[in-house]
C-alpha cells in the first residue's frame, strides 16, 4: 500500500496521513480520529491528538499535540487547540480562539472571538469566554459566568455563577468573583481589580 503524505505546515514536513472518512479533512497518522466524529475537508488533526464520540472539526480549525476533543464538542473556525488541552461535553470552540497547554472546556461552555484559554484553566458549566479575553494558570470560570472584552482571569481565580468579568478587568491570585464579592472589586489607574477574598468552598 503507498504511504500519502501531507505538510501540516508545522515544522515537521509531510508526514503519513490521509482523509478523514467523515468529512474529508486531512489527519496524521499519529493522530486518532474516530468513524463517529467528523473533520471537514479544511480542519486538520495531526500530531497525537484524539478526536471520538461525536465530536465535530470544522472550518480551518488546528487540533494537535496531544489534545483530545470528544463528546459533542464543536471546534471550528479558524481556532487552534493543542498542548494537552480537553474540549468535551458539549462544549464549542470558535472564531479565532485558542486553548492550549492543560486547559479544559467542557459541559456546555463556549470560548470565542479572540479568547485564549490557557495553562491549567478550566471553562465550564454555561460560561462564555470572548472577545479578547484570557484565562489562564489554575482559574476557573463556571456557572452562567462571563469572561470577556480584555479581561484577564488568571492564578488561582474563581469567576462563577451569573457574575461578568468584562473591559479591562483583571482577576488574579485566590480570588474568588461571585455576586456577594463585587465589593471587593476596586479601581487602580484605568483597571478593575478584585481583591482576594476567602473562598467558602
Amino acid at each position: 500500500m503507498t504511504n500519502i503524505y501531507f505538510d501540516f505546515e508545522d515544522g515537521n514536513g509531510p508526514v503519513p496521513a490521509h482523509q478523514h472518512s467523515n468529512g474529508g479533512g486531512w489527519v496524521a497518522d499519529t493522530a486518532k480520529v474516530d468513524a463517529t466524529a467528523r473533520v471537514d475537508p479544511d480542519a486538520q488533526v495531526y500530531g497525537n491528538a484524539k478526536v471520538y464520540g461525536d465530536a465535530w472539526v470544522f472550518g480551518k480549525a488546528r487540533v494537535y499535540g496531544a489534545v483530545e476533543v470528544f463528546g459533542k464538542a464543536r471546534v471550528y473556525g479558524a481556532v487552534e487547540v493543542y498542548g494537552n488541552a480537553t474540549v468535551s461535553g458539549k462544549a464549542t470552540v470558535s472564531g479565532n480562539a485558542t486553548v492550549s497547554g492543560n486547559a479544559t472546556v467542557s459541559g456546555n461552555a463556549w470560548v470565542y472571538g479572540n479568547a485564549w484559554v490557557s495553562g491549567k484553566a478550566t471553562v465550564s458549566g454555561n460560561a462564555q469566554v470572548y472577545g479578547d479575553a484570557e484565562v489562564s494558570g489554575n482559574a476557573r470560570v463556571y456557572g452562567n459566568a462571563w469572561v470577556y472584552g480584555n479581561a484577564w482571569v488568571s492564578g488561582n481565580a474563581k469567576v462563577c455563577d451569573d457574575d461578568r468579568v468584562c473591559d479591562d478587568d483583571q482577576v488574579y491570585s485566590y480570588t474568588k468573583v461571585q455576586k456577594e464579592t463585587k465589593k471587593d472589586r476596586i479601581f487602580i489607574n484605568g483597571k478593575w481589580y478584585v481583591e482576594e477574598v476567602e473562598d467558602d468552598e
